[in-house]
């Protein structure tokens, strides 16, 4: 249970928090793993770590949003491994702001990187999934923010409800090949991405960073903790290796109780 002895995940985003530890995970369960990031000296470096720790582990050039790119990634981790079994949709960023204050330039990066990196990769894995017709894994990166809205997130609260409307089609569309599609959507978790919103929303909102943590990003859990990156790769652990369709087309919120449905 929860092994991934000799399939092929591929992460985005794999170069640091969530996703790096997602690739640590799945190399410690016998995965082999591509580190997919557009900074490709980080990624070279979470791909060494993980061969250095006795795992197998590649680093992969990709933006996400770049169609060519990501179909040569894709393609070079089958010319490496043959194939590929899992997908983690990880890649995302964090732009904090009024609506009326969002140019529209950040609103359409917000939703490329977000929305058109899962499709791309999607796409592209599916393929060769489909081609080889012998199952496989599609994780999306969600949110807590996949069910619920926040003041100052209009465009990641709405990429982030747009992927449970892919993963739901493609639990669908794929299901004939065996290949299921969740959803993780985690509670804050405090990666760069999360500290960096901590001052931002503390001048937004006119608070201190410490009431910022506590009256708006933990006010809601049942223990008044931070969701882990632990947490999160555990349990994209157990979507890659669980066998069936009988888990597919789900999003599991995994937030201390943030959030419950």
């Amino acid at each position: 249970m929860n092994r991934l002895d000799d399939k092929v995940c591929v992460v985005t985003g794999a170069a640091s928090g969530i996703g790096r530890r997602i690739a640590e995970v799945y190399a410690r369960a016998g995965g082999r793993v591509a580190i997919a990031d557009l900074r490709t000296a980080d990624a070279e470096d979470a791909a060494r770590a993980i061969r250095d720790a006795g795992g197998e582990a590649m680093a992969v050039a990709m933006d996400v949003t770049d169609e060519a790119q990501v179909a040569e990634g894709i393609a070079a981790v089958v010319a490496r491994w043959g194939k590929v079994d899992v997908l983690v949709s990880n890649a995302g960023i964090q732009i904090v702001n009024k609506l009326t204050d969002f140019s529209l330039a950040d609103w359409k990066r917000m939703l490329a990187i977000h929305l058109d990196g899962a499709f791309l990769t999607t796409r592209e894995c599916l393929r060769d999934m489909e081609r080889r017709g012998e199952g496989g894994a599609i994780i999306y990166m969600g949110s807590v923010h996949s069910h619920l809205a926040s003041k100052l997130k209009a465009p990641y609260v709405t990429a982030k409800h747009g992927l449970l409307g892919l993963c739901r089609t493609v639990a669908k569309e794929a299901a004939a090949y065996g290949v299921r599609a969740n959803v993780i959507c985690p509670g804050f978790v405090r990666t760069p991405l999360v500290e960096k919103q901590i001052p931002e929303q503390a001048k937004e909102f006119g608070i201190s960073e410490e009431a910022v943590v506590r009256d708006i990003m933990l006010r809601d859990t049942v223990d008044g903790e931070f969701t882990t990156v632990d947490d999160v790769a555990h349990v994209a652990l157990t979507l890659a290796a669980f066998e069936t369709n009988a888990l597919t087309g789900q999003s599991l919120v995994v937030s201390h109780g943030w959030f419950m449905h």
